[in-house]
């Protein structure tokens, strides 16, 4: 069973645009840290789609030298395409990784059938994996209600989690885990963990945010599992305003954070994302202050 913290491991480029390999292992070291209860890469918030094939794989090696065993990875295998998203399949079952999470291509709208057809294709390719079902809102996804999205995994076997991004996520996934479809094992929160406390009320099985706040997203976690609840929405009141920030800047801000923690120090970015400007980093910067008393790690 999967359950609990996930972070989504970014990808950090040196300022020439190459892989910056040593900062990468840092910023894995990073999260296995922080206890997490698993991490997945390559996602939205790796920039999965602004790396080569190549790359890619050579990301993937590392990543899976690094965890060595210690907590279960979730390769990401979402593509502009089927063939596409074959390909990064097998390429994270060639590395062992056995739980693939897939987001259908945006361009199949609304169409359950044809999303049908696409998981069927995929899983047939890739019988042995178990598919984490992604369902973000466009124009990243395909925003499919929470009625369809329970179509679609009982339609297919190999559909044992969803991670639910749509808005408003809570009532989603309530519904969702209201089918009690056998096969499926748990749903988790995305969103940069921007509502788990209302996922969690609901049943979810944790969450998959950014990396940049693994140990306050574990300490809150384990505070809510515990029944603190005082302690989980304090570390959640706490962490809101650079969440919030974080919807406009997305990896631009994970890699700052990263900096500004001292846990990488790697801020470029190949997605076109807004820049942080002066007046940006000096808020951000506040936030931090504000938030450090709430990091176990610090």
């Amino acid at each position: 069973m999967l359950a609990g913290i996930f972070p989504v491991i970014p990808t950090l480029f040196a300022d020439d645009d190459t892989l910056d390999l040593l900062s990468q292992r840092k910023v894995i070291r990073f999260a296995l840290d922080t206890d997490c209860h698993g991490v997945v890469f390559p996602g939205v918030a790796s920039e999965y789609n602004h790396l080569s094939p190549v790359e890619r794989d050579e990301l993937i090696g590392l990543l899976v030298e690094e965890v060595n065993g210690k907590v279960p990875i979730i390769g990401g295998a979402s593509a502009a395409d089927t063939d596409g998203v074959i390909e990064a399949g097998q390429q994270a079952r060639r590395h062992g990784i056995g739980h693939l999470m897939i987001m259908a291509p945006q361009r199949l709208g609304q169409d359950l059938e044809a999303h049908a057809r696409f998981f069927n294709a995929v899983t047939k390719a890739l019988p042995e994996a178990q598919i984490i079902l992604q369902n973000a809102p466009a124009p990243i996804g395909a925003g499919l209600n929470a009625k369809t999205m329970a179509s679609l995994a009982r339609s297919n076997a190999s559909i044992t989690y969803i991670k639910e991004e749509t808005l408003p996520s809570g009532p989603a996934i309530t519904a969702l885990l209201g089918e009690s479809i056998p096969h499926v094992k748990g749903v988790f929160g995305g969103g940069g963990a921007r509502y788990i406390i209302d996922e969690l009320d609901r049943g979810a099985s944790g969450a998959m945010p950014a990396v940049e706040l693994t140990d306050l997203h574990v300490a809150l976690y384990e505070a809510e599992k515990a029944g603190n609840r005082g302690c989980s929405r304090e570390l959640y009141r706490l962490s809101l305003p650079l969440l919030v920030s974080q919807t406009v800047y997305r990896m631009r801000l994970t890699k700052y954070v990263l900096a500004k923690r001292g846990i990488a120090d790697a801020k470029r970015v190949r997605a076109p994302l807004p820049e942080l400007d002066e007046i940006a980093q000096r808020d951000i910067d506040q936030m931090l202050g504000e938030l450090s008393k709430a990091f176990p790690c610090a």
